[in-house]
């Protein structure tokens, strides 16, 4: 019995030993092919590798060869075509084989590579291992550095830079708002900051807290960023979105004259929100809408072009609904009657937005002008507007 054990043993040894050699052998015998070979002639060796039967058993292992192999020789053919398809080869391999342990190496390589499809590849690969903080915390540097050197007035790798962008949306990490935010406020073209916007949307962490920072602390033109990203994201609400919007009609009355491109920043940032504050009737903003009205009243004086920005301020008192803003509209709307009275001269989308606002608000203060405009020189539009705000009143 002793005997047959110790047979079972040897015969259990000698097969566990002989694949280890054979394995070991296999890998050797690609290995010496592929250091002989040519660059075409190793891109080669490293595809029929993949198909070979046994290829679990150590082609993992060839890849780290053929990819110390890749890093060794950047700097001296770092355009070669031949050295670019063994690259891909090797990265593309990788992915296939999920093979994790290859990260830092292959981190290393999209650093120094210069073929930017390469390095889209490489991130692609990465992407597949899954979320790691430290490449999390790599992917963010370098979209800092990009910024960095874009501001300096560099060249931009476009390529690279969105295979990143859409790196940090995969790993949906929140530090990554803030390299992402910044991306978006400095002028990329319009392909990249489509693809920031989408790629903030994929972030986890509290997105409505990092755009509320940013209109508490930072400076007009990350402010109008800000209030841009929120209007157009799916991840803030009603109230959260009432509440940016808020911020930066309040932020936009701090304008600093002595600086020009900041006084225009600040302005923009009240006539970006009040058509916000409008759609959601956002009325704890009513104070701060009154105030930008009469501001405007005085910007549309002096620059008649900005008459949008008039009509959006008549609107946007409208929305609040308040017997405050009735009593402004409604003294506007007899302004503008009795200037029609004497001179015959109107603006009739002004008149219009009066009517309508005064008619949303519905309060009867607004009586006696609305029904006035039946006996002044106004064309059929205008007296019908009036006499569909007179029927919404309240009595």
């Amino acid at each position: 019995m002793k005997t047959f054990k110790k047979i079972v043993f040897l015969i259990l040894f000698l097969s566990f030993s002989f694949s280890i050699f054979s394995q070991e052998h296999i890998l050797l015998s690609y290995q010496r092919n592929f250091v002989r070979a040519s660059l075409a002639g190793k891109n080669m060796i490293l595809r029929d590798a993949a198909t070979d039967s046994r290829s679990e058993e150590f082609i993992c292992s060839l890849y780290v060869i053929a990819l110390q192999f890749v890093m060794d020789n950047i700097m001296l053919l770092p355009d070669d075509a031949d050295f670019i398809n063994l690259t891909g080869t090797v990265v593309r391999g990788l992915k296939n084989a999920a093979y994790k342990e290859s990260s830092v190496i292959l981190w290393n390589v999209f650093l120094s590579f210069r073929d930017p499809y390469t390095r889209a590849d490489i991130i692609d690969t990465l992407n597949s291992f899954g979320k790691e903080n430290w490449y999390i915390l790599n992917l963010n540097q370098y979209i800092t550095s990009q910024n960095n050197f874009f501001q300096e007035g560099y060249l931009i790798d476009y390529i690279t830079l969105s295979a990143c962008i859409s790196a940090v949306g995969k790993m949906g990490d929140s530090s990554s708002y803030a390299p992402l935010f910044t991306a978006y406020t400095l002028g990329y073209p319009q392909n990249i900051n489509n693809e920031v916007r989408r790629n903030m949307e994929l972030l986890g962490g509290n997105f409505p807290q990092f755009l509320t920072n940013i209109m508490r602390s930072s400076p007009p033109n990350d402010k109008l960023a800000a209030l841009r990203l929120g209007s157009q994201s799916a991840k803030l609400g009603s109230v959260e979105l009432g509440q940016i919007a808020q911020l930066a009609l309040e932020s936009g009355f701090d304008a600093d004259v002595r600086d020009e491109k900041n006084a225009n920043d600040t302005r923009q940032l009240r006539y970006n929100a009040i058509p916000i504050l409008t759609r959601l009737k956002w009325t704890r903003a009513n104070a701060g809408v009154i105030r930008h009205f009469y501001l405007v009243q005085e910007d549309f004086r002096e620059q008649p072009e900005l008459k949008t920005a008039l009509l959006d301020a008549i609107y946007c008192l409208g929305a609040m609904g308040t017997y405050e803003s009735a009593q402004i509209l409604t003294l506007q709307l007899g302004f503008y009657n009795s200037r029609t009275e004497h001179s015959g001269e109107y603006d009739p989308e002004i008149i219009l937005a009066l009517i309508q606002s005064l008619g949303e608000i519905g309060d009867k203060t607004a009586f006696d002008y609305l029904f006035y405009i039946s006996y002044l020189n106004y064309p059929e539009q205008i007296k019908a507007a009036a006499r569909e705000a007179l029927n919404r009143l309240r009595w």
